[in-house]
């Protein structure tokens, strides 16, 4: 096994264990009604303290000594390493390229030059209007640099100066899309209702949005365990995030801050909240260099060029999406992944009146050791193809019986509707007889 897979099973098994604790322990109390987010993370932090050792007095710090907010600054030069990616690599992604991954046509004459990469950390692990992002990292690009700032909020009481002070900053730099990770589900509602609630306009809310964390599933969503933005970092980008703490941990951590004034426990966050912002610019980079035949950052392989195809078939690109997909087949890939790349290539076949192509294609599936509904899928278009546009209903009538043996266990739905089909072949068969009987007799 590599030195990397060797360091991501153990920062995966520890960063389990860890956070694994706290989100159990935090989920029982979240579930509790009729409690404040305060009242609740106070009960975390009892539940922590409990969990550990007794330790030596620590140093004393005044709560009354915290900044209202900070603004922190963190310049990246274009030509910074960061894993396997440049920093500037993010600027070679084409307008069109945006467009497919979003969706959204608005991207078409924009770039990421004018983009801002936001991540949030909150006092919550899910939405409601009682969770505070309490920090908000901001990544772009100007000046030859890629900066990462962030608004920190040191007093919960001081949220409305900081939003004020973050829409001035807005307004100065005039971004023209968003960039996020879950941000559709997450950060841009939650950041908006805070502006909401502190009766200010949301500064970015019209803005084109690309919420990376879609192409990233259809990417590799069947290439690795899970496509948390942390697990792609490893995989792809080859960084090491071994200082960085669980998400779990972070809304204890601030909280604890904000009793004791110690910040020492923040200096982590702003850590792993940098970190996000920058690997969310590396798998977008990443994720890009497999349409853009990039070989100095990815050389793709099959499950990559499958996960091509996905994105430009949820485009609406099928002449693209067949080019992956054939390209696919051409690696080598999981006998899952290649049944589904032909069942989706032999579906845009079919549609194009390519239906010989398309039989070609079932007609491999259905050889799989393994039996599955793409199988059975392949079973049941070879005996429709047969019987309605070949009109061989032996050959229609041996599928639908393979068919039929293959979904035992498997599929009530297709052996159902084998075994209907084989009624109907069944008196088309007689049916062809008598007529063949007919002719015969005929002839004598």
């Amino acid at each position: 096994m590599s030195d990397i897979k060797v360091k991501l099973e153990r920062l995966k098994k520890e960063r389990a264990s860890r956070s694994g604790q706290i989100k159990d322990a935090w989920e029982r109390i979240d579930s509790e009604s009729g409690l404040t987010t305060k009242e609740k993370l106070e009960q975390l932090i009892s539940l922590e303290r409990a969990s550990k050792i007794e330790r030596p007095p620590q140093p004393e710090f005044d709560p009354e000594a915290k900044e209202p907010f900070r603004f922190l600054e963190n310049p990246h030069g274009l030509a910074v390493r960061y894993g396997r990616i440049r920093i500037g690599d993010g600027l070679r992604i084409p307008g069109d390229l945006l467009t497919c991954m979003s969706h959204d046509p608005a991207f078409n004459d924009l770039d990421l030059s004018s983009a801002v990469f936001l991540d949030l950390e909150t006092t919550g692990l899910s939405g409601g209007t009682g969770v505070i992002p309490f920090l908000t990292g901001l990544g772009y690009y100007r000046d030859d640099k890629f900066w990462v700032v962030q608004y920190f909020l040191g007093d919960l009481g001081a949220e409305e100066d900081m939003l004020r002070d973050m829409t001035r900053f807005f307004d100065d730099m005039n971004f023209k899309s968003v960039v996020t990770y879950n941000g559709k589900a997450f950060d841009l509602p939650l950041l908006e209702t805070r502006f909401v609630l502190n009766r200010l306009p949301f500064p970015i809310g019209g803005l084109p949005h690309l919420d990376f964390l879609f192409p990233a599933r259809r990417l590799w969503g069947h290439k690795y365990e899970n496509c948390r933005l942390f697990n792609l970092a490893l995989e792809l980008i080859g960084t090491d995030r071994a200082e960085d703490i669980p998400s779990a941990e972070i809304p204890w951590r601030y909280f604890q801050y904000i009793q004791t004034g110690n910040y020492d426990l923040i200096e982590p966050i702003i850590y792993h909240n940098v970190e996000d912002i920058l690997s969310l610019l590396g798998v977008v980079v990443l994720g890009a260099s497999v349409f853009l035949k990039d070989e100095d950052l990815c050389t793709p392989d099959g499950m990559d060029l499958f996960g091509a195809g996905k994105i430009m078939e949820s485009f609406g690109d099928m002449e693209k999406s067949s080019r992956f997909y054939q390209k696919a087949l051409e690696h080598s890939t999981s006998e899952e992944v290649a049944l589904s790349v032909r069942k989706r290539l032999s579906r845009h076949q079919k549609k194009s009146d390519r239906s010989g192509d398309a039989v070609l294609l079932w007609k491999e599936m259905v050889t799989t050791e393994t039996v599955s509904l793409d199988v059975l899928y392949s079973y049941r278009e070879l005996a429709m193809y047969f019987e309605h546009r070949d009109k061989n209903y032996e050959e229609a009538r041996r599928y639908a019986e393979e068919g039929l043996v293959a979904s035992f266990n498997i599929s009530v739905r297709y052996e159902s509707d084998f075994r209907h089909r084989l009624e109907r072949l069944k008196g088309r068969l007689k049916k062809e007889r008598e007529q063949t009987g007919k002719e015969e007799g005929r002839s004598e």
